[in-house]
């Protein structure tokens, strides 16, 4: 959500901002609506203040013997009643039609993001670690996958397309990413490990943006909650309807969750393997901080992020995505792409996104800075996979590759995986 006053200040600047993200913004109707609203609420002030004139001057007419006064005043009052009623309800449907206005409104591009229509206008900043030079043709993992435990038939069986069964060794390969990569956060990088709700209420998922624009991507359950599409929805609205002291931020939360996707607008794309699953599990990082600390942040978040892509030997690149390819909330993203041998290209494994105060006047999260006892700021909000398990998954069993179709453990999973080196194939 947007501060409004922004866009009074300047809508033609605002509506210049969305066109660099492809979003329609039209100034004149924003400024219609807005003014309408204000005019409503204004109307229903000025008569609340005479009713109250009135009120006092009504006594007064009756006591100096002005009972025609009296009764005409008291027939204003009545009058002005409704009036007050009438200017009131059409404020509110007023700011309720500019409330929608504004929530289906994506966040500021910063100044440095590329401008572009999609991934193609992607701006690579780093690449690091050399792809593997194999002496055979490199493997997909779900070719390699039906060898070690992964099982998409039967899931189709069971729960449809875009899931599926880990067995044995490959599952235990799963868990010990997800194990790992959660330690590494909270033991490397000083984030606070976190078991949240995997249900949330409307206004959460409100808040972190995912709804009103989103809901087809997402899977509602029949009590009207739904089940999170990334932790990042459970993390961020920890600090939802709170004033936090200044001195409690950074804020920096971690979790390993499952999450739920429909993949409603994926249709037809990675439907082979486990690249993009309806159900997958993934570490997420989410950050609070102030305004002046958002911009450091951004950057220690994605480094976090990267850290794990080092720590299992993996060669990626850096993106900065395009004002076109960015998510609704952010303001910047960067993305880690992994090389996929059998793929023979990069491919994303995380997005480490800054949103300003976007996502914090959806949710009213607020601090008091330091020294002041009355006023409060919005927090800043940040939010990054450090990784996605599945996808981390298929960048191990891909890099590290054998020519019978094993898969060697890097040295930072051994200890998860009781000291194995490799998983054999059955």
């Amino acid at each position: 959500m947007h501060d409004i006053r922004l866009i009074r200040d300047d809508p033609y600047a605002f509506a210049a901002a969305m066109e660099r993200r492809g979003a329609a913004f039209d100034p004149q109707a924003f400024a219609a609506l807005d003014g309408e609203r204000r005019a409503a609420a204004q109307a229903a002030e000025a008569a609340q203040a005479e009713r109250n004139r009135l009120s006092k001057e009504i006594g007064k007419a009756f006591a100096g013997g002005d009972r025609e006064g009296g009764q005409a005043m008291q027939a204003e009052v009545a009058r002005l009643k409704q009036t007050i009623a009438d200017e009131e309800a059409r404020e509110a449907e007023l700011a309720a039609r500019l409330n929608t206005l504004l929530a289906e409104i994506p966040n500021r591009p910063y100044p440095d993001v590329p401008e572009g229509a999609d991934e193609e206008a992607n701006v690579e900043v780093a690449r690091r670690g050399e792809p593997p030079a194999f002496d055979f043709e490199a493997k997909e993992h779900d070719e390699l996958g039906r060898r070690l435990g992964m099982d998409f038939e039967a899931a189709g069986l069971v729960a449809g397309a875009r899931f599926v069964y880990l067995k044995s060794d490959l599952a235990r390969l799963n868990r010990a990413l997800g194990q790992f990569m959660l330690d590494h956060q909270t033991r490397e990088h000083d984030y606070t490990e976190v078991a949240p709700p995997l249900l949330v209420r409307t206004e959460a998922m409100f808040g972190t943006g995912q709804l009103p624009k989103f809901a087809e991507d997402l899977f509602e359950t029949t009590d009207g909650r739904w089940l999170i599409p990334t932790a990042e929805v459970s993390l961020t609205n920890y600090v939802r309807e709170r004033i936090l002291a200044e001195a409690e931020l950074p804020l920096r939360l971690t979790a390993l969750t499952p999450c739920f996707r429909a993949e409603a607008g994926a249709a037809g794309r990675d439907t082979r393997g486990i690249i993009r699953q309806h159900q997958f599990e993934k570490v997420e990082l989410v950050s609070i901080t102030t305004p002046e600390q958002s911009e450091a942040e951004h950057e220690r978040m994605t480094r976090a992020a990267e850290s794990v892509l080092e720590a299992l030997e993996l060669p990626y690149r850096r993106m900065l995505l395009c004002t076109g390819d960015m998510g609704f909330t952010a303001a910047r993203t960067f993305d880690l792409e992994v090389w996929l041998p059998g793929q023979k290209r990069y491919r994303e494994i995380s997005s480490c996104s800054t949103c300003t105060d976007f996502q914090a006047r959806r949710m009213n999260a607020r601090y008091r800075p330091a020294g002041e006892s009355k006023g409060t700021r919005f927090v800043h909000t940040l939010n990054g996979s450090a990784l996605a398990v599945g996808r981390a998954l298929v960048a191990v069993m891909e890099n590290y590759q054998t020519a019978d179709g094993a898969v060697r453990v890097p040295k930072a999973l051994r200890p998860y995986m009781g000291g194995a080196e490799a998983i054999e194939p059955a």
